[in-house]
């Protein structure tokens, strides 16, 4: 029995509507009750994850009008911004577009990811500003101070993605890694979050479409269509919210061995309009297929599943300070990806807000600090045991739960598409 979006949509309205995440469909059928297409009207899903195709564009004042002509070159603590495409002459004005990959200048830890999380947590950042003239201009700017500031998505929201795993005999430079792969099959990285991705819910895009209301980094934004490198096997969605509204917690910068890369999270309302949908909704991670590469050639060498990955997987990592062996030098402070890990009074802390639950450090402590049980991936007769994780399923969890909350609460209101993505 197939149902319309504008049938779920007024029940939504009513008050009257199912509306369950996907990790509680899940939870429901792993409890051996029956769901079935009448049971439910919406399921929220969402992912957090490394997420290369981010920009923002930025417009403020910098300076009085008539200060200078035109602005040639910026740099946002010290990430290069590219300027325009709004010459701005005259006005003081400057439009900025910062890429979430781009590196900072003096810190190579630190890059355009890092500058978002930055604004959005209301801290200001350092502009400086040269003009065609050659005139040099420095300024501290918050977001609050920033009239139009939107982060765009190229590539996210990925319906499924890849394991990396290192078969050559040399340690390996990459993005899929926040150290050094390890040679000889000795560890795999792993991004997605299996059930719970948005597109995996509705993998033909009868639901999803231009115009469909969504939740990018908590806040409101908007599908612009499919994204690059989109195809029908791995689908990909591109859209963009206003970075006022935006939670810090659910972005930032993720430093790899080749440098840093940005952290985005989506969340999507799925109404279960077909049985095709329900069935997509029902599937468990065990189900959904995990295409493992070799990082060197990046040609797929085995298939893994998202229940090797998540399937009894600890979503968080236990923290132990009372642990710690005090080593010369701690290397999990050293290679975690987000900076959360320091040291206060010669104890290891860790910063929740900012740690990914990546679990590198839970291979890399020689004492027992930090813990968590990553699983291993099991393809073409190997089993190899998950070092890091490029996505966080505990606030992708979190996130398809907050949007749940709005649906209900009536604060966020669904839209029907208004064209059609192709596979």
């Amino acid at each position: 029995m197939a149902r319309s979006f504008s049938e779920i949509r007024a029940k939504v309205d009513r008050g009257e509507a199912v509306v369950l995440s996907a990790q509680e469909v899940r939870k429901i059928l792993d409890e051996g009750e029956r769901l079935s297409l009448e049971d439910v009207d919406v399921v929220t899903c969402a992912t957090r994850a490394v997420m290369s195709g981010t920009y923002a564009v930025l417009s403020f004042p910098v300076a009085k009008p008539g200060s200078f002509l035109r602005a040639r070159r910026a740099m946002l603590n010290g990430v290069l911004a590219e300027v325009g495409p709004c010459p701005n002459e005259r006005l003081g004005v400057v439009d900025l577009m910062v890429f979430g990959t781009a590196s900072s200048r003096d810190d190579l830890k630190y890059g355009g990811g890092h500058v978002f999380r930055d604004l959005v947590e209301g801290k200001d950042v350092r502009v400086d500003l040269e003009t065609d003239a050659g005139d040099a201009f420095e300024v501290d700017v918050g977001l609050s101070e920033m009239p139009h500031a939107r982060l765009f998505g190229t590539r996210h929201s990925f319906k499924n993605y890849s394991a990396f795993v290192n078969p050559s005999d040399e340690r390996v430079a990459t993005i899929f890694h926040a150290a050094t792969f390890d040679p000889c099959w000795n560890g795999a990285s792993v991004s997605g979050c299996g059930h719970l991705n948005p597109i995996q819910n509705d993998p033909f895009l009868e639901t999803i479409g231009v115009g469909t209301r969504v939740l990018i980094n908590g806040a409101e934004g908007f599908v612009l269509g499919k994204g690059t490198r989109s195809s029908p096997e791995k689908p990909n969605l591109s859209g963009f919210a206003d970075m006022h509204k935006m939670d810090p917690e659910y972005m930032g910068g993720f430093v790899t061995s080749c440098g840093p890369e940005c952290v985005s999270s989506w969340a999507v309302p799925i109404p279960v309009t077909s049985e095709r949908i329900f069935e997509s909704v029902a599937a468990p991670d065990r189900s959904i297929p995990l295409p493992v590469m070799d990082v060197v050639d990046r040609k797929e060498i085995g298939k893994a599943t998202y229940g090797d990955v998540w399937e009894d997987a600890d979503l968080e990592v236990e923290f132990d300070p009372e642990a710690c062996k005090r080593c010369t030098q701690c290397v999990p402070e050293s290679i975690c990806p987000t900076g959360a890990i320091g040291f206060r009074d010669w104890r290891p802390t860790l910063d929740r807000k900012r740690c990914f639950n990546c679990g590198l450090c839970t291979t890399t402590c020689v004492g027992e600090v930090f813990r968590a049980h990553l699983g291993s991936l099991r393809f073409a007769g190997r089993e190899v045991p998950i070092v890091v994780r490029q996505s966080d399923r505990l606030r992708a969890e979190r996130l398809a739960g907050e949007l749940k909350r709005r649906v209900l609460d009536g604060s966020f209101k669904m839209t029907e598409m208004v064209e059609r993505i192709s596979p």
